[in-house]
């Protein structure tokens, strides 16, 4: 029984079908920045809104990136997708990853941004502290986001991402994705897995660098490809949007299907 239809919006009418979902911080509206330059005649992309945020701000649990992997899968029945591509920020990155377990076969690529791995994330007390607490503390939130993109970015676009962050996120929701994202580790469902994944990495992000992708997702996929973004650090859709958007149709491209 799967009664919820995830909140969603359609750009483009292309045949590579394509899901965009976003992180921790944010709903579809991660997405913004890129869309107006997203190639709508190769591709139909689809931006949600997960259980907790957006227009499912008010949806019910599990907040997990196992039921997000259904939460999708059933999107596409709605829409008519037997195949399709996933591009996954941050925390959807994990849910790219967990779509592995629940529907391989229809998997085309996918792309992980800054992507937490399938093994999780590991945090020290203290920051597990400032993760936790920023489900009510804007203060924590902008400290992430600010350690995150290498403390090079300006206050007045930090503290945007943070009124972003807090409007369009449900704070009993966030704090509960915290620990599915961080703590959950299925890394051994998926290792080996053959679809085609590439993970999108900043320079400037601490935490989920190119050599954490070089140690996780490189290893674990065998059609693994990895690609820096210097100038970027977690953010690339609101920090390099158009080398993201190069970078990442270049690989959905690249699938040969017609």
């Amino acid at each position: 029984m799967r009664p919820f239809t995830l909140p969603h919006e359609l750009h483009g009418d292309g045949a590579h079908r394509v899901f965009a979902v976003h992180g921790w911080f944010a709903d579809r509206s991660a997405y913004a920045a890129v869309v107006p330059d997203l190639d709508r005649t190769a591709f139909t992309y689809a931006l949600v809104d997960l259980r907790g945020y957006g227009r499912a701000a008010d949806a019910a649990g599990p907040y997990t990136t196992g039921e997000a992997a259904l939460d999708l899968v059933e999107l596409a029945d709605r829409l008519g997708w037997d195949r399709f591509s996933v591009v996954g920020h941050s925390m959807g990155g994990a849910i790219a990853q967990r779509l592995l377990t629940v529907a391989p076969h229809r998997l085309r690529r996918i792309v992980g941004v800054s992507p937490v791995p399938a093994s999780g994330l590991a945090l020290p007390p203290e920051q597990w502290e400032l993760f936790a607490d920023a489900a009510h503390r804007a203060e924590n939130r902008r400290a992430i986001i600010d350690i995150t993109t290498g403390g090079r970015r300006p206050a007045a676009w930090l503290e945007r991402m943070v009124a972003r962050s807090l409007e369009v996120s449900d704070a009993k929701a966030f704090r509960a994705w915290l620990d599915s994202w961080a703590l959950d580790d299925f890394h051994a469902q998926v290792e080996g897995a053959q679809v085609p994944a590439l993970a999108v990495a900043g320079g400037l992000d601490p935490a989920l660098s190119a050599e954490v992708m070089r140690q996780t997702w490189m290893t674990w996929y065998p059609r693994a490809e990895l690609h820096e973004l210097p100038a970027a650090g977690h953010y690339a859709m609101d920090e390099t949007p158009l080398e993201l958007i190069r970078v990442v149709e270049d690989f959905l491209r690249a699938d040969g299907e017609a």
